[in-house]
């Protein structure tokens, strides 16, 4: 993970590393190959939670989680193409599988429809950027 992407987790309560194999597994159980920069934090710290910026609190899932949360939420009945990854408590983040660019996007739990999506970055670390200036 660099540098640029570390400073935005100073606060966050980061879990331990997982292997590339239930990575690997993670993402054929979703059918999505998770972004690069997603895929280093992931592997690197399997999840977190905490403040990000002045603002923000963020659970990342873990890569067991991910799957059952995404199973447990109904996304493939109620947001098709979406794979939740965390929440910061009253929506979820996730990546919109739907097209090539797999764009971070916000989307309520209670209402969840592809209509209410708002895209929030297009890479992790812009991401982390948004979070921080929330």
């Amino acid at each position: 993970m660099d540098e640029s992407t570390k400073k935005y987790l100073t606060k966050i309560n980061l879990n331990s590393s997982t292997t590339r194999e239930v990575l690997q597994r993670t993402e054929q159980g979703l059918n999505i190959e998770f972004p690069l920069d997603y895929r280093l934090f992931i592997e690197e710290f399997n999840g977190a939670e905490g403040e990000i910026g002045p603002n923000s609190y963020v659970v990342f899932w873990s890569l067991i989680d991910i799957i059952e949360l995404n199973e447990a939420c109904g996304v493939n009945e109620f947001a098709p193409g979406l794979v939740l990854i965390g929440s910061d408590g009253g929506a979820a983040y996730a990546f919109d599988n739907r097209d090539d660019s797999k764009a971070i996007v916000e989307v309520p739990f209670i209402g969840m429809e592809l209509d209410e999506v708002k895209t929030c970055a297009n890479t992790f670390l812009e991401f982390l950027e948004f979070l921080y200036k929330l």
